[in-house]
C-alpha cells in the first residue's frame, strides 16, 4: 500500500513537470498587446517638386513689356535618358516633347514609385486580417539535464526504481500544418481602410505629376520657339544695321556724310551682333533645359517644329472656372484623400481599447520516427480585452488628431491655391491677348518708321539719328512682340493646368486659327 501510495504521488509529480513544460512550450499567461493605430505623417503633400509660371511687367517700358516665365524645381528638373534615341537632329512637335516627358522626366518617375510604395503598405495593412498558413517540419534529438533545472528527487529506499538526473537522449519527428487569423481588430481593419485612402492619394498625386510635367515641357518648349524666332528676328535686324552701315560709308566717301554718321551706325551694327550672340547663347542653353526634361541626350540638335500662334479663345468666367478647377483638379483630390486617411487613424486610435479575438489551430504528425507517428492538433480561440495599456492609447489618439489638424489646414491651403492659380492665369490670359494685339500694331508702326528713315537718310534730309532710332524702335518692337506670343500660349497651358486639364488640352494648344510665327 506505502509503495502504491508513493508510486501514484511520483506519477503526479511527473504529470506536473509535463504540464509546465507543454505550458512553457506553448506560451500562456501575460497581457497580449492589442494593435496599434499606424500613425501617418503629419503632412500629406507628396509632390516631388514644383512647375508654376510668372507674368510680369518690365520694370522700364519699350522693351519686353510682359515678361513670362517657367519656374522649375525638384525632381521636375531632371530625366531617365532614353539609350534608343537615334543619332542626329531631332525633329520636335510639342506633343512629341510632351509624350517623351510623361515616359522620362523624374518627377513622374518619383510620383510612380511613390504610388507603388504606397500600395505596398496597403498590402501589408491588409496581410493583418488575412489567414496565415505555415508548415514547419522538424527532426529533434535531445538529452535534458534535470538537475541543470533544479530538479533534485530523492527516492525512498526500497521502492525499486530511481528517478535519473539526465533525461534521454530521445528523438521524436514532427509535421505540422499552423493556421493563424484575425477574428475581429478593429484597428487592424480600420489602418487597412487608412492605408487604401493613402495609396488613393497617392495615385492622384502621380495623376497631378503628370500635368505638372505637361506644364513643364510645354513652358519649355514655348520659350525656345519664342527664343528662336527672336534669332531669326534678330538676325534681321543685324542685316538692315549692316546694311544701313554701308549705306553711311558710301555717302561718306562720296562726301554727303560726316564721319560719326559711319561711327554712330556702325555702333548700331555692333550692338544689334551683340543681341544676336546673347540670343544665340539662350537658344542653346534653353534646348539644354528642354532636353533635361524630357529625357534626350544633350549631344543632340533640336528642331522644334511647331510655331507660336495666336488664337485667342473666350475668356472663361472666373467664378465657373474655379468651381471646375475644385473639381478636377488631381492635387486637390488626393489633399481630400489625405484628409480622410487622417480621420480613419483616428477612429483606429479609438479603437484601441477595443477587444480583439483571433484563432490560431495547427494540425499534424508527432511520433518518435517518420515512419511511426499519431495525428496531434491544436485550436486556440483568445479574446484579448485592453484594461490599462499605461495612456498609450491616449497619446496615439492626440497624435492622430494633430495630424488630421494638418491635414484639414493643408486641404484649406490647397483649395486657396488652387483658386489663386485660377483667377491669376485668367488675369495673365487677359492681359496677355491685349499684349499682342498691341504687339502686332507696333510692330508694324515701327517697321513702317523704319523704312521711311531709312528713305529720308537715302534722300539726304535727315541724319542716322533718325535711322538708329528706328532700328532700335524695330528691335523693341519685335521683342515685345515674341515675348507677348510666349505670354500668350504659356498663359493658355498654364489656365488648363490650374483647372486640372492640361494633359487633355494639350492636342489643341497650337492649333492656329491665325497666322503665327514659325521658329
Amino acid at each position: 500500500m506505502f509503495r502504491s501510495t508513493r508510486a501514484i504521488r511520483l506519477g503526479c509529480l511527473a504529470a506536473s513537470l509535463a504540464g509546465s513544460l507543454a505550458w512553457a512550450q506553448f506560451g500562456g499567461g501575460g497581457a497580449q498587446r492589442s494593435t496599434s493605430a499606424i500613425q501617418l505623417p503629419e503632412s500629406g503633400r507628396l509632390a516631388p517638386g514644383s512647375v508654376s509660371t510668372q507674368q510680369q511687367a518690365a520694370p522700364t517700358p519699350g522693351t519686353n513689356v510682359v515678361r513670362s516665365s517657367v519656374d522649375i524645381g525638384g525632381d521636375f528638373q531632371g530625366s531617365v535618358q532614353d539609350g534608343k534615341i537615334p543619332a542626329g537632329p531631332v525633329t520636335l512637335t510639342l506633343a512629341d516633347a510632351v509624350k517623351l516627358g510623361l515616359a522620362a522626366n523624374l518627377g513622374v518617375l518619383t510620383a510612380g514609385d511613390t504610388s507603388r510604395a504606397s500600395r505596398a503598405q496597403r498590402l501589408s495593412a491588409l496581410s493583418n486580417l488575412l489567414p496565415y498558413v505555415s508548415i514547419d517540419a522538424s527532426e529533434t534529438s535531445t538529452q535534458v539535464n534535470l538537475a541543470a533545472f533544479g530538479f533534485k528527487f530523492s527516492v525512498p529506499p526500497g521502492l525499486g526504481f530511481s528517478i535519473p538526473t539526465v533525461v534521454g537522449p530521445f528523438q521524436y519527428s514532427q509535421l505540422l500544418g499552423n493556421l493563424s487569423q484575425s477574428v475581429w481588430d478593429p484597428v487592424a481593419r480600420r489602418n487597412w481602410h487608412a492605408s487604401q485612402e493613402s495609396e488613393r492619394a497617392s495615385n492622384l498625386s502621380a495623376r497631378d505629376a503628370r500635368e505638372m510635367v505637361v506644364l513643364a515641357v510645354a513652358g519649355a518648349y514655348l520659350q525656345t520657339i519664342a527664343i528662336d524666332a527672336g534669332v531669326g528676328s534678330q538676325r534681321a535686324q543685324v542685316e538692315n544695321a549692316q546694311a544701313v552701315y554701308h549705306q553711311a560709308e558710301v555717302r561718306k566717301e562720296a562726301g554727303t556724310n560726316a564721319r560719326i554718321d559711319v561711327t554712330r551706325t556702325l555702333v548700331e551694327l555692333q550692338g544689334q551682333e551683340q543681341r544676336l550672340t546673347a540670343l544665340q547663347s539662350d537658344l542653346r542653353k534653353q534646348k539644354l533645359v528642354l532636353a533635361r526634361l524630357i529625357g534626350l541626350p544633350l549631344d543632340r540638335e533640336l528642331i522644334l517644329s511647331d510655331p507660336l500662334v495666336f488664337n485667342p479663345p473666350p475668356v472663361p468666367d472666373a467664378a465657373g472656372a474655379v468651381q471646375q478647377a475644385f473639381q478636377k483638379r488631381w492635387d486637390l483630390k488626393a489633399a481630400e484623400s489625405q484628409v480622410r486617411a487622417a480621420e480613419i487613424v483616428v477612429s483606429a486610435a479609438h479603437a484601441e481599447r477595443l477587444p480583439s479575438a483571433s484563432l490560431t489551430a495547427d494540425y499534424g504528425v508527432l511520433g518518435p520516427t517518420p515512419v511511426s507517428n499519431h495525428g496531434v492538433y491544436s485550436v486556440v480561440g483568445s479574446v484579448n480585452v485592453p484594461l490599462y495599456q499605461g495612456g498609450r492609447v491616449k497619446a496615439d489618439v492626440e497624435q492622430a488628431e494633430a495630424t488630421l489638424h494638418q491635414r484639414q489646414a493643408e486641404l484649406a491651403d490647397q483649395r486657396g491655391r488652387v483658386e489663386q492659380a485660377v483667377r491669376t492665369t485668367l488675369i495673365e490670359l487677359e492681359t496677355a491677348i491685349g499684349e499682342v494685339r498691341l504687339a502686332e500694331s507696333n510692330r508694324g508702326f515701327a517697321n513702317e518708321t523704319l523704312r521711311e528713315a531709312r528713305d529720308r537718310f537715302d534722300a539726304g534730309v535727315t541724319t542716322t539719328v533718325e535711322v538708329v532710332q528706328a532700328q532700335e524702335q524695330v528691335a523693341a518692337a519685335e521683342s515685345d512682340y515674341f515675348n507677348a506670343l510666349f505670354a500668350f500660349d504659356l498663359a493658355r497651358i498654364s489656365l488648363s493646368r490650374a483647372m486640372g486639364q492640361a494633359e487633355t488640352d494639350l492636342p489643341g494648344l497650337l492649333s492656329a486659327t491665325r497666322p503665327g510665327v514659325q521658329p
